[in-house]
């Protein structure tokens, strides 16, 4: 297990608040963060960060409005907007860093943000891992993911922890995790900046990317996703199977919508392995 450096690094458009472990390993991966209330990349990935810094470059940064990072003073006009910036962001990281070409994992909302890099930066691009996708147009929209959307109505930590509860399949197997990070997710969800960039992210929605766009992209990619996902429905993912050329498909069964925090060294190895030209 390696260890994990956290600090700013300062580009022309952005404060990328990046959490770091394998530098000067040949091969980097960088790892897209999900949403959801006080959210960081740390909270995503540390599991991952810490088993894959043996061999790659691992690179989770908080995106542009989240946690960390730089919050715009004045809101974006639409969710488009938010996407330009992260794809943005994403370049203008990897250049500072002096990193040519990178793999991707994106979690849920990473996983929008590793497609549009897909459609804008391919040669900036290895393999890609998309687990938990939506924003699909078969993907349900669930009441779950609508009653975590509504947290800022009436927050509390009480409110936080029950919509971590319902990001899992096994409550009780996850309570220990959810209650470690329940203080510090809130306090994080709570800061004005953290409030005021989610409310302007999630006041439009996502427009799907078009059929002739997926079809065209021709970068490896590994769906992973929950079986019981509550969040974003597996139709996301058949959806995308569907659409893609050089695709994979790996479903966890008794998994919800955390697969790389419910079944982390599961996961770990998968990708370790995906990455490694093993799978």
């Amino acid at each position: 297990m390696v260890n994990v450096v956290s600090g700013v690094v300062k580009t022309e458009g952005f404060e990328t608040y990046l959490n770091r472990s394998g530098e000067g390993n040949k091969e980097a991966i960088l790892f897209l963060h999900g949403s959801g209330p006080g959210v960081t990349a740390i909270a995503n990935w540390r599991p991952a960060l810490e088993a894959l810094g043996e061999e790659f470059d691992c690179l989770a940064p908080d995106l542009y409005g989240f946690a960390n990072s730089s919050h715009p003073e004045v809101p974006l006009k639409n969710r488009q907007a938010w996407m330009d910036e992260w794809v943005k962001q994403a370049i203008e990281l990897i250049d500072e860093l002096n990193i040519e070409k990178v793999n991707l994992v994106g979690n849920s909302l990473g996983c929008s943000v590793a497609l549009e890099l897909l459609l804008e930066y391919p040669e900036r691009i290895n393999k890609v891992v998309l687990m938990g996708p939506g924003g699909t147009p078969n993907t349900k929209i669930s009441f779950e993911l609508a009653r975590a959307k509504s947290f800022y109505d009436n927050p509390s930590k009480k409110k936080l922890q029950q919509i971590m509860s319902w990001f899992v399949y096994d409550v009780e197997k996850m309570w220990p995790l959810i209650e470690s990070v329940t203080d510090y997710r809130y306090e994080n969800a709570m800061r004005p900046e953290v409030r005021r960039s989610n409310d302007s992210i999630f006041a439009t929605a996502a427009v799907p990317i078009p059929t002739v766009a997926l079809n065209r992209i021709e970068n490896e990619v590994l769906l992973v996703h929950g079986l019981n996902d509550k969040v974003c429905s597996i139709e996301s993912s058949y959806y995308l199977a569907e659409h893609l050329k050089n695709v994979q498909l790996h479903i966890f069964g008794q998994c919800g919508h955390w697969t790389q925090l419910e079944e982390k060294d599961r996961f770990n190895h998968l990708i370790h392995t995906y990455f490694s030209g093993k799978l």
